[in-house]
C-alpha cells in the first residue's frame, strides 16, 4: 500500500460514511474499489506505490470526463451532471492540471531535447513530454500540441 494519498482517500471515505454524504461516499467507494483491483493485479509484485494510487485516480477521472462528453452528446444532461459531480470529488485527489501555455513550454522543451526528425519521432517526444507532465496534463492535449509542433 502507498502512503499519504491512499490514507487520505480512506480517511475521507470514513468521514463520508459518518456524514451521510451519499454522492461523496459512492465516488470514494468506487475509487477505493479501483485501487483494490489494481492491488490485486499487482499481487506478488510488491504493494502499490503512491504513483499507482495516483494513476488509478487519474484513470477514474478520465473515465468521468469521457462519460460527461458522451452524455452531453447523447442529450442526457442529468447523467452528465452526476458524472461532473463525481469528477469534482476525484479532482481533490489529483495534482493541479497545467494550462495550455505551460504544456506548450514543456512540449517545446521535449522537442528541443529529443530533436525529432519529423512526425515519425512522435513517440520519442511524447515520452519525454509525459515524463515531465505525468499527472499534470491531459494526454489528449499533449498529443495535439506535439502533432501541431511536428507538422510545422
Amino acid at each position: 500500500m502507498s502512503g499519504t494519498l491512499l490514507e487520505t482517500i480512506n480517511a475521507d471515505l470514513k468521514a463520508a460514511m459518518k456524514s451521510g454524504d451519499a454522492a461523496r461516499l459512492g465516488t470514494l467507494r468506487m475509487l477505493a474499489a479501483a485501487i483494490h483491483n489494481r492491488e490485486i493485479e499487482k499481487h506478488g509484485k510488491g504493494g502499490l506505490t503512491a504513483d499507482d494510487v495516483l494513476d488509478v485516480a487519474q484513470k477514474e477521472a478520465k473515465k468521468r470526463k469521457e462519460s460527461i462528453q458522451l452524455f452531453m452528446q447523447g442529450g442526457r444532461p442529468d447523467l452528465a451532471a452526476t458524472e461532473t459531480a463525481e469528477l469534482a470529488i476525484l479532482k481533490v485527489y489529483l495534482p493541479e492540471e497545467l494550462g495550455e501555455e505551460e504544456v506548450r513550454k514543456v512540449v517545446a522543451a521535449a522537442i528541443k531535447a529529443t530533436q525529432p526528425q519529423g512526425a515519425k519521432d512522435f513517440g520519442k517526444v511524447m515520452g519525454a513530454a509525459m515524463k515531465e507532465l505525468k499527472g499534470r496534463a491531459d494526454s489528449t492535449l499533449v498529443t495535439a500540441l506535439i502533432k501541431e509542433a511536428l507538422s510545422s
